[in-house]
């Protein structure tokens, strides 16, 4: 799945959308196959329409106007399906904005990053200090942590951890910086990196982390409500693309929407 990923994020700009468009669909499905669960039926197929005619979208550089239409479009779309589909009557018609807002729309959000001139520094800050954050909040809550972060919703997480993982983060950004100092002369498959300031790093790292830490309780949240564990056995010993992908769909437009302030 790394490779997968790796060929994915570096091919293109096209192979970018399509592969960010194939994980939210992805993540679409373990959603509706939930909500099933509770007897509530989403209309997966135009959460699934919506990503890749977002795609499609992204890849012809379509432009603000284009995205605001089609998710308005589905909206109207998921709506409707509580009239014309009995199965799905009011509560799955609402379920299914939800989730064209969450996964959805976030997804759509970061295919548009994928296509953006700064792609390469927002992936590599908000993924690196992501996965160094949970890497950080997890060793640091197991050998510090006393005080619960949000005992109703995560049980296990704590507020030592929180800390340690966005100090982490900060570390991280400074790696980072390193980085691209080392890497400013390297072309790699049409990407190159762009050096950004070491205190951009940190800010950005810092906070781009401490909302992807966000982004997994709200995604625990949500499991909890439907007493699940994981939202699906994609990933053995790791959940679903959903588990995966919770803490990035929140950390990748904060890293963007830092680099974008920042530089403009």
């Amino acid at each position: 799945m790394i490779a997968i990923l790796l060929v994915c994020v570096f091919l293109s700009p096209a192979t970018r959308a399509i592969g960010f468009a194939l994980a939210g669909c992805l993540c679409a499905y373990e959603y509706s196959h939930q909500m099933e669960k509770l007897n509530m039926f989403c209309s997966l197929h135009v959460m699934l329409l919506y990503l890749l005619v977002q795609a499609v979208l992204t890849i012809l550089h379509a432009g603000i106007t284009a995205y605001c239409v089609c998710f308005i479009g589905s909206i109207y779309m998921a709506l409707s399906s509580g009239i014309l589909r009995k199965r799905v009557n009011g509560n799955g018609a609402l379920d299914t904005v939800a989730g064209l807002a969450y996964p959805c729309l976030l997804f759509s959000t970061v295919m548009v990053v994928g296509d953006s001139d700064i792609w390469l520094e927002t992936l590599a800050l908000a993924c690196l200090g992501t996965w160094m954050c949970d890497t950080g909040a997890m060793l640091g809550g197991m050998r510090f942590g006393k005080h619960k972060l949000a005992p109703a919703i995560s049980p296990n997480k704590t507020v030592e951890g929180a800390f340690w993982g966005a100090g982490t983060a900060v570390l991280t950004g400074v790696l980072v910086y390193q980085l691209g100092i080392w890497c400013r002369n390297v072309t790699w498959l049409g990407a190159q990196y762009t050096p950004v300031s070491l205190r951009l790093c940190v800010m950005t790292c810092f906070v781009s982390s401490s909302m992807g830490q966000i982004g997994d309780l709200v995604e625990s949240l949500i499991k909890r409500m439907l007493g699940v564990k994981d939202f699906s056995n994609l990933i053995p010993g790791h959940g679903g693309m959903f588990d995966r992908a919770d803490s990035l769909l929140f950390s990748i437009p904060t890293a963007y929407l830092c680099l974008r302030l920042a530089l403009h």
